[in-house]
């Protein structure tokens, strides 16, 4: 049995020599100075999830728009899953060995806003160049404007995976070795993406932006595709202001393979730690961090992959879910199922906004919560277990919309579906809300633990969250390709996708309070607390 460090007694010694200070119960607090820079940082999710709610709430009619066909859509929607499970690893290993004067993650996050920038700009004049290439106005598809939509798109998911890594890097580096502050930039990296997704699906809904930008408006782009591209316009200058503020306010120092891999701190002095071995090449880097991975590490990518099976037939189908299953339309029936889903979809939006906010709120009370239940893996496994509870809710919401369905006649004799009742509504519409709550700790705790694990067992902050990324992407490409065919199986709808994550999170559940190791406890050495590299000035 280890004893209590607060019961052991410091060594004596010469009674001209000062006695060492006491080991602290508890992490030194973060200084503000460290706290504004993580703040600052993490505001950069603002930005990319600006863009990334923009895509959800704008970008399928826009490609309807521009007449891609709907089997090349889903194609389409793989790059995001691709370039999250090769471009994050292998950023993330260049920045740990980036030598450049302007630090290890700066130079990343600036090419990635510029990226970003760049794609936005060719999907918002995508119809414009394509007609300025040939395309006709009264034609679709129009094949060269597709073929700009098409390079933008894949620019844009690849610049944004370019930008989270080292993102994520750099608040372990500013966090160091301190567990509380590397919880707390996690948990604020997530209410800006709640901040984030708010601001976007307010641009997207607000219908007469385009007047803001005029000019938006031309003879290949209508009013909508206008709208979209006054979006982006905000969209780019959002994330530029934040991504420069964050650039300039936060100076990393240059770094040599001689220093320490994880280096952090504000005002600690500079240590030299022992020079790494001869570089590895990317691949065989990442077999040797996957090869020599720990068990704790293993474990968080199982509970990690898992979580991620449970939500992402719900990312993928909780607007169509609102049309279809709780609104009783259809996106390829007559007008009037057309009309009823549509409805249903604008009511799914409302959801996701309810769901952002309480995201938001949330994510400002990971600590406090995860205090309150006794750890970061306790708290990972009950909000498991709530995601299931959700999901397998979703059954009950639409067999009362079903039961509760009413039709009427219209003139000409058509039947019509009316809408479900208020009280089918506001119960879809709580578990949109109630659902941020799990959300915000996927978006947190997990990272988290990741950058401990890597603090612990000497890794590389950028492959180690790369790495972690692979459990994410791999179950959201699993889930793409098969929960079409798994749900026509069972005679179609988004109910057995939803089955199946409410499985998968429980089993999440189940392991991180089971078998997933809590991180070490947040009481660190004198030595360890002053051997920090200074990385930051």
């Amino acid at each position: 049995m280890e004893s209590d460090p607060r019961k052991q007694q410091p060594p004596k010694l010469p009674s001209s020599q000062p006695p060492p200070p006491p080991l602290p119960l508890d992490p030194p607090p973060p200084s503000s100075r460290s706290l504004r820079k993580i703040v600052v940082v993490a505001s950069i999710a603002a930005g990319v999830q600006f863009g990334w709610a923009l895509q959800l709430s704008l970008l399928t009619p826009y490609v309807q728009l521009l007449g891609i066909p709907h089997t090349w859509a889903a194609f389409i929607w793989l790059c995001g899953p691709i370039s999250g499970m090769l471009v994050q690893p292998i950023v993330g290993y260049h920045s740990d060995r980036c030598t450049s004067r302007f630090g290890r993650r700066r130079p990343f996050i600036a090419a990635g806003s510029v990226a970003v920038a760049v794609a936005v700009f060719l999907i918002g004049y995508a119809a414009d160049l394509g007609h300025l290439s040939g395309d006709p106005l009264s034609k679709s598809p129009k094949p060269r404007a597709i073929a700009v939509f098409v390079v933008g798109f894949w620019i844009l998911d690849v610049a944004n995976n370019m930008l989270q890594g080292p993102c994520r890097a750099l608040l372990a580096d500013l966090s160091g070795a301190n567990q509380k502050k590397t919880r707390i930039a996690n948990a604020l990296y997530s209410f800006f993406m709640a901040v984030g997704n708010v601001l976007g699906f307010a641009a997207g809904s607000y219908t007469h932006l385009y007047k803001i930008f005029p000019f938006s408006k031309t003879t290949a782009c209508d009013v909508y595709c206008a709208n979209l591209k006054s979006c982006f316009f905000i969209s780019i200058v959002l994330l530029s202001s934040l991504t420069l503020l964050a650039l300039i306010y936060v100076r990393e120092r240059p770094w040599s393979p001689e220093q320490r891999n994880t280096a952090a701190g504000d005002d600690e002095e500079e240590e030299e730690g022992p020079s790494e071995s001869s570089p590895m090449p990317f691949f065989g880097e990442i077999y040797a961090a996957l090869k020599n991975l720990q068990r704790p590490m293993w474990i968080l990518l199982l509970v990690t992959c898992l979580n991620w099976v449970a939500w992402f037939p719900f990312l993928l189908f909780d607007t169509d879910w609102m049309g279809r299953e709780v609104y009783g339309g259809d996106s390829n029936g007559n007008s009037d199922q057309v009309r009823l889903y549509d409805r249903g979809v604008r009511a799914g939006a409302l959801g996701l906004m309810l769901n952002s906010v309480v995201l938001g709120f949330t994510s400002l009370g990971v600590e406090v919560l995860a205090r309150g239940v006794g750890g970061v893996k306790r708290l990972w496994g009950i909000v498991n277990f709530i995601l299931a509870f959700c999901l397998a809710m979703t059954i009950l919401v639409t067999k009362m919309a079903e039961s509760h369905r009413k039709f009427t006649t219209v003139e000409g004799g058509a039947t019509v579906t009316l809408p479900p009742p208020g009280g089918v509504k506001a119960g879809a519409l709580a578990l949109f809300a109630v659902m941020g709550i799990p959300q915000a700790i996927t978006y947190s705790i997990p990272f988290a633990l990741a950058s401990i694990f890597c603090n612990t067992a000497g890794a590389g902050q950028g492959l180690s969250l790369g790495v972690l990324n692979l459990s994410i992407v791999i179950p959201q490409m699993v889930v793409s390709v098969a929960s079409g065919p798994w749900d026509a199986l069972f005679g179609g709808g988004n109910l057995p996708a939803f089955v199946v994550g409410a499985i998968a999170a429980a089993a999440s559940g189940i392991f991180a309070l089971t078998m997933l190791p809590s991180p070490p406890p947040d009481i660190p050495s004198v030595k360890g607390s002053r051997s920090t590299t200074a990385a930051f000035h």
